[in-house]
């Protein structure tokens, strides 16, 4: 979805709302029912019927008990997911946070109020450190670095970097993110800014790894091919893991958000082969220290 589809008006389509507003399609046409039921059912028009579906508006949990009556859905798990995610929605269109005093631009800027309002993420990560678990001198040194994202961002240095340190205060938060992250092993061997910084970094991975909420792996040279060698994505929940996820994919050039279905389910289970496939968190730590060694 483009910026312009995403606005109309003073109106915001956002990620959570569309996320929320798959699930609630699905489960009206499952029952059989039209956006006109939907409507009585909420002594509503069929316009806000639409404006909720495409994620548009925030809904009341109200509105989302009502529908879940009409569609028969009676099950606790599915109807408490729901009202989370409208709950965390409604608190994202109005959350004020650390990144008000940053300047960020394009599709960070959805990114990171949805990474801050995250109960956890699974990070993928083929080319680079993941951001949350980068050193200062590791992300200044991707701005100099010509093949890296990094590099094409419009933000100065000194913000940019600064605005990467302020989102990992959310691994510490209380409580904290869970953050389970795979790194292809070549991440580990191609160090932008030099033996100083690789030094560094790889300490800080390895100390990151010994936090209780922060799980590490790293996926070998010999664990073979896969789809995701293609490029980095990040599974981000808001209530169970698998209920409501929201998946961000990056490829060179390119950025887009798989937002429920099978399509997010797709990388769930892509996630979780990679991770099946890696050094377990030992041996992930263990691989560390030896290529601190060696440098």
């Amino acid at each position: 979805m483009t910026a312009d589809q995403r606005m109309q008006g003073n109106s915001t389509s956002t990620v959570l709302g569309r996320r929320l507003g798959r699930e609630l399609i699905r489960l009206r046409t499952s029952a059989g029912r039209t956006q006109t039921h939907a409507a009585t059912a909420l002594t509503a028009s069929t316009t806000k019927v639409a404006k909720m579906e495409g994620g548009w508006v925030p809904v009341r949990d109200p509105d989302i008990r009502a529908l879940c009556e009409l569609y028969g859905v009676r099950d606790p798990g599915v109807v408490g997911g729901l009202l989370e995610l409208a709950r965390v929605n409604r608190e994202r269109r109005k959350a004020k946070g650390w990144w008000e005093d940053y300047t960020i631009h394009g599709v960070m800027q959805e990114y990171v109020t949805l990474e801050s309002a995250a109960t956890g993420i699974r990070a993928w990560q083929p080319a680079f450190v993941p951001g949350l678990l980068q050193t200062a001198a590791y992300a200044t040194a991707l701005r100099t670095a010509p093949a890296s994202p990094a590099a094409k961002s419009p933000e100065p240095d000194e913000e940019f970097v600064a605005a990467r340190l302020a989102r990992q205060k959310r691994l510490s938060d209380d409580p904290p993110l869970a953050f389970r992250a795979v790194i292809y092993e070549a991440v580990l061997r191609n160090f932008p800014g030099g033996i100083a910084t690789a030094q560094r970094q790889l300490d800080h991975l390895a100390e990151m790894a010994e936090l209780p909420s922060i799980s590490l792996r790293i996926f070998p040279f010999g664990g073979g091919t896969h789809p995701g060698l293609n490029g980095s994505f990040n599974i981000m929940s808001f209530a169970e893991p698998g209920a409501m996820d929201i998946v961000y994919v990056e490829a060179p050039f390119a950025q887009r958000w798989v937002e429920g279905g099978d399509g997010a389910s797709a990388y769930d289970e892509l996630f979780e082969m990679i991770t099946d496939r890696s050094l377990d968190e030992t041996a992930s730590v263990s691989l560390l220290h030896s290529l601190r060694k060696e440098l």
